[in-house]
């Protein structure tokens, strides 16, 4: 963690300094197995074997918590709008399945809409900081 902390602060003032972020991490963390457990539906909709993520796509939490905060922002902002993604299109695919029509062209296309959302939220949370060289004006 990032926050910066006064050396004579208390461990409960450190704490209390440091809660909104774990709870935001908490809740991004809840809202990623969230996600897996719509992922594992769609695919299972889809009728496809269920695609196993890679190391980041399941340590999501972990790399929240390693960035600073201006990516964890937009991370957790992409993941927000992921998860809004899953629940319309699994809601949707629930409802096409219920009305008799086949509901697996659509689960793979969610499938895959998901799969670039997920590569951009890990491409986010793994770039460094490295902008380059500077270049004095």
């Amino acid at each position: 963690m990032n926050a910066p902390f006064a050396p004579h602060a208390s461990l409960a003032a450190q704490q209390r300094i440091a809660e909104p972020h774990r709870s935001a991490a908490d809740a991004s963390a809840t809202r990623w197995a969230a996600i897996l457990d719509a992922v594992e539906a769609v695919c299972a909709i889809a009728g496809r074997p269920l695609a196993t993520p890679g190391a980041p796509a399941w340590g999501m939490p972990s790399l929240l918590a390693a960035v600073e905060e201006d990516r964890r922002e937009q991370a957790e902002k992409a993941i927000a709008d992921i998860a809004a993604m899953m629940e319309a299109g699994l809601a949707a695919l629930l409802t096409v399945n219920a009305r008799g029509a086949d509901p697996r062209p659509a689960a793979e296309a969610l499938w895959q809409e998901f799969s670039r959302a997920r590569d951009g939220v890990i491409v986010l949370l793994s770039a460094t900081n490295d902008a380059g060289p500077t270049r004095n004006s």
